[in-house]
């Protein structure tokens, strides 16, 4: 009996002997309270690493290695910057599932084909606590590990984020002249990163380009006029994308619309007539002045920016006083075509110079029945292309898109 308690008090001291050393193998992996993670953020189920043996404990000792994870968020970091796109990465196996969560929901983002890491599709919001949970299992059966980290993002005040607005609006339909405008309301210097966050599609496909007019203002066209029928969307995909001086892009901007008939406007100030064609066909020819001595009406492709059935001009609000000034309470069927106050509208006073003479302060007139019939075919973005005149139209002065090259154009985009 005796003989046979010391065998087993032997097999014991070998047990207790393989288990502390079993021990100081998992030590590098265990540090802290984040056993199975090499950045000493995450949480294992286990101790990483495992093992087993024979009967007597002497030998044929095999490890069972755990999967150990590494991710470019720390647990309890606070103050990370909304650019960060979280990213998992798992060494001694692949990842099962990666899931990051906030009160606003669950992160999107995509696993790479091998398994061995994770990254998310979208940026962070400000302010906001983030879960990451990420299951991953080993080489070995059996193995699994899992992690569970939380962080949270930097504040930022709306001094510190950019918002994008975006024409056309959502569902409009608009004519073939219509660019795609962005505008943010405070700077992006970081303007090559943001552009490439923003995307045009359309159906079927044309070419375009960007263009920035400012650290504000961005626009897209086509090479040449919209096809009619075509559908565009806009993805302005910009939250948490950095804009530079410390300013983030905030929220994301998708909108649709689709492009109606192909109405273009032909004005001749020396013949002192306007072509009216849609769909390549000349609906009507319409009698008109354009502006007298002074005032010449400018050169070169305008397209329609807005429409009013009634508008208050009055000249001092674009400079005109003294013996020229004038104020008309109800001007009738106004379409704008610049910033600086050209418009198509209705002229009922200067009928009977209309078809013969230029007399207006930059506008085109024609008679009110013409002009109530031109407005009710019309829409944002139809084009109207004026020639006669030796004031030539200026690129930023409303939708000037049309009067540079697509070449010279394109060299407005950042990238």
């Amino acid at each position: 009996m005796s003989v046979s308690r010391s065998k087993r008090r032997v097999a014991l001291v070998a047990v207790a002997a393989l288990a502390s050393a079993g021990l100081a193998a998992c030590s590098p992996d265990t540090l802290g309270d984040n056993p199975g993670s090499r950045d000493g953020s995450s949480t294992n189920d286990g101790d990483g690493v495992a093992q087993t043996g024979s009967d007597n404990g002497s030998e044929g000792a095999t490890e069972i290695v755990k999967p150990v994870f590494s991710s470019n968020v720390s647990r309890g970091e606070s103050g990370v910057p909304v650019s960060t796109l979280v990213s998992v990465r798992v060494e001694d196996g692949s990842l099962s599932s990666v899931k990051v969560t906030s009160s606003a929901g669950q992160v999107a983002g995509s696993m790479s084909d091998d398994g061995i890491s994770w990254t998310a599709k979208e940026r962070l919001e400000p302010a906001t606590t983030y879960t990451v949970a990420a299951v991953a299992r080993g080489a070995q059966e059996g193995s699994q590990a899992r992690r569970k980290t939380t962080f949270t993002t930097q504040d930022l005040s709306l001094s510190e984020q950019t918002y994008a607005s975006i024409a056309p609006l959502q569902g409009e339909t608009v004519g073939v002249g219509m660019p795609v405008i962005v505008t943010f309301d405070i700077p992006v210097r970081n303007k090559a990163e943001f552009e490439k966050h923003m995307t045009v599609s359309s159906a079927p496909q044309q070419v375009g380009a960007w263009h920035w007019l400012s650290d504000t203002e961005a626009h897209w066209r086509p090479k040449t006029y919209w096809k009619s029928g075509t559908k565009v969307a806009v993805d302005v995909d910009v939250n948490g994308v950095d804009a530079g001086d410390g300013i983030y892009g905030q929220m994301d901007r998708d909108i649709d619309f689709t492009i109606g008939d192909a109405n273009i406007y032909k004005v001749n100030a020396q013949t002192h007539q306007m072509k009216v064609l849609s769909n390549g066909k000349l609906l009507r020819t319409i009698p008109i002045t354009t502006g007298k001595a002074g005032f010449t009406t400018r050169s070169g492709t305008k397209v329609i920016i807005e429409k009013f059935e009634s508008k208050r001009m009055n000249s001092e609000t674009v400079g005109i006083t003294g013996s020229e000034a004038y104020d008309i309470d109800d001007v009738q069927y106004a379409m704008r075509l610049t910033y600086s106050g050209e418009f198509i509208h209705a002229a009922p006073w200067s009928v009977g110079s209309q078809g013969n003479a230029n007399v207006s302060h930059g506008c085109t007139g024609m008679s009110t029945e013409q002009a109530r019939w031109l407005y009710g075919i019309s829409k944002r973005g139809d084009v109207v292309e004026y020639t006669g005149t030796d004031r030539p139209m200026t690129f930023t002065n409303g939708y000037g898109d049309w009067n540079k090259p697509f070449s010279q154009y394109a060299k407005g985009s950042a990238l």
